[in-house]
């Protein structure tokens, strides 16, 4: 029998439609309904067009880097009330960020695989990172065998992803495409299910 404390933990799958309204029950059904499509449709475009989605991904960074680097240079040119060394680096810092996302734009291909080495090499260095941390902190671990297995594995799969970043990043991406797929179908046929049978108040 699950208790308070339970559904609290997982409400998002022990959300009950019991005592619920039928506007509230709507609502929920409604936003699993959406957030399912989406995560499915995403998805789907990560697992089956992967190269094309990074580089669709690539396009929002080089977009999203000109448009903070014209609110940056807007600042430090319009801004009365800061000193002129503030506005300055506002500037400076506007100008490359603009730069960078007419970089970014202009050769996408190579902007995509720099941001994919980028993360994989991110990735790799945190998880040997996680894993050195695992075995320094070995006498306070409640399982010692445990805390051995895990440091050493993250410190094997951190060096794995170094050697190859860029294939790692590859995989690591059609996994969170096929997981993104499957929370979707789930949340959609929860949409569909969430609170039928019930007897709700208007």
């Amino acid at each position: 029998m699950s208790t308070p404390q339970s559904n609290a933990m997982f409400a998002g799958f022990a959300l009950d439609g019991a005592g619920l309204t039928k506007s509230a029950v709507n609502a929920i059904r409604v936003t699993l309904g959406i957030t399912g499509a989406v995560a499915l449709i995403i998805g789907i475009l990560i697992t089956f067009w992967p190269q094309k989605t990074a580089m669709v991904i690539a396009v929002f960074i080089g977009i999203y880097l000109i448009i903070a680097g014209l609110a940056y240079a807007g600042l430090g040119i319009f801004s009365r009330g800061i000193s002129g060394g503030a506005r300055a680096l506002d500037i400076i810092l506007g100008i490359l960020f603009v730069v960078g996302g007419v970089l970014a734009l202009a050769n996408l291909q190579a902007t995509t695989e720099f941001l994919a080495v980028f993360l994989g090499v991110l990735i790799g260095i945190v998880w040997i990172i996680e894993g050195i941390v695992a075995l320094v902190q070995l006498g306070d671990a409640p399982s010692k065998g445990w805390a051995v297995f895990f440091g050493i594995l993250s410190i094997v799969a951190g060096i794995l992803v170094l050697s190859a970043p860029l294939w790692a990043v590859a995989i690591i991406f059609i996994i969170l495409g096929i997981s993104l797929i499957i929370l979707g179908i789930v949340q959609i046929v929860r949409a569909f299910t969430f609170g039928r049978g019930l007897t709700l108040a208007d």
